[in-house]
C-alpha cells in the first residue's frame, strides 16, 4: 500500500526533492555537462551563465548543494554517479524533480535509456499531507509512438481519486496479472516499483547506491538575473504541510 512505503531514500527526510527522481544511462559529468550546454542557449538571452561544479562528500552533503529550493524557477540540478551505469538527477524546485521532460530531452541528446522514478506515500488527510504516487517511466534514445516513451505504469491519488495508467509494451519481468487488482493503488506498488528498478539495474532507495568510492557528484547552477516572483526556502519549509 502506498501508505506505508517503507524504505524511502534516506527515510524520506529529503522529500520532497528525493520525491521524484530522474536517470540517465551515461556518466555522471558527460550528462551533466550535455544539460548544462543545453541550458546555457536557452538562458543565453536573459544574460543568465550555467555553470557546472563537482560536489564531493556525501550523499546528504551532496543533496545539500541543492540548497535552497527556490520558485518559480528551478536555479540548480544535481547528476549523481551511482553503483551502475545510471546517473541519478534531481532539481532544486518547490515541488521536488520535474524529471519527465528533462530526462526524454537527455535520453534522446544522449542517445541512451533514461527513466522517471516517482515515490511518494499517500499521507493526505484534509488539507495537509500529500497525495500518494507510485510511477515508472522510461524513454529511449528513438522516437516512439508517443515522443520517446517506451514504458509507463503508474498508480497515483488524483486529488482523491486512484487513478491506474500504464502505456508502451510490458518489460518481461512485469506483473501484469497485478495490474487486475480490485483496488487501483494496489495495481503497482513501492514494491513493485523497487522490484521492476533492480531488473533494470537500479536500487534508487538505497544510500549506498550513490556516489560509490568518492566519486564526485555535479551541480548544474545558474548565474544571472533572476525574476522578480523569485523566493528562496529551506527544506523545512517545503516540508510544512507535510
Amino acid at each position: 500500500m502506498t501508505e506505508n512505503m517503507k524504505g524511502l531514500l534516506l527515510e524520506d527526510r529529503w522529500a520532497p526533492l528525493t520525491s521524484e527522481m530522474g536517470f540517465l544511462e551515461t556518466g555522471a559529468e558527460h550528462a551533466a555537462r550535455a544539460f548544462a550546454a543545453w541550458h546555457a542557449g536557452l538562458q543565453a538571452p536573459r544574460g543568465i551563465a550555467v555553470e557546472v561544479r563537482p560536489v564531493s562528500g556525501s550523499l546528504e552533503q551532496a543533496l545539500s548543494a541543492l540548497l535552497p529550493i527556490t520558485t518559480p524557477e528551478v536555479q540548480r540540478q544535481l547528476f549523481m554517479p551511482t553503483r551502475s551505469p545510471w546517473t541519478a538527477y534531481l532539481e532544486n524546485g518547490w515541488d521536488g524533480t520535474d524529471a519527465s521532460s528533462a530526462m526524454s530531452y537527455m535520453a534522446r541528446t544522449l542517445g541512451c535509456r533514461g527513466l522517471r522514478v516517482v515515490a511518494v506515500p499517500n499521507t493526505i488527510r484534509k488539507d495537509k499531507g500529500r497525495f500518494g504516487a507510485v510511477m515508472l517511466e522510461v524513454y529511449g534514445p528513438h522516437r516512439t509512438e508517443w515522443l520517446n516513451y517506451v514504458r509507463v505504469v503508474s498508480a497515483s491519488n488524483d486529488g482523491g481519486e486512484w487513478v491506474f495508467d500504464q502505456s508502451g509494451e510490458p518489460f518481461a519481468f512485469e506483473k501484469v496479472e497485478q495490474y487486475q487488482a480490485r483496488r487501483v493503488k494496489d495495481r503497482f506498488t513501492f514494491d513493485m516499483l523497487k522490484d521492476y528498478l533492480r531488473h533494470l539495474g537500479l536500487s534508487p532507495f538505497e544510500e549506498d547506491f550513490y556516489l560509490p568510492e568518492g566519486a564526485p557528484a555535479w551541480l548544474v547552477e545558474r548565474k544571472g538575473p533572476v525574476l522578480p516572483t523569485h523566493a528562496e526556502f529551506t527544506l523545512a519549509q517545503a516540508r510544512e504541510e507535510f
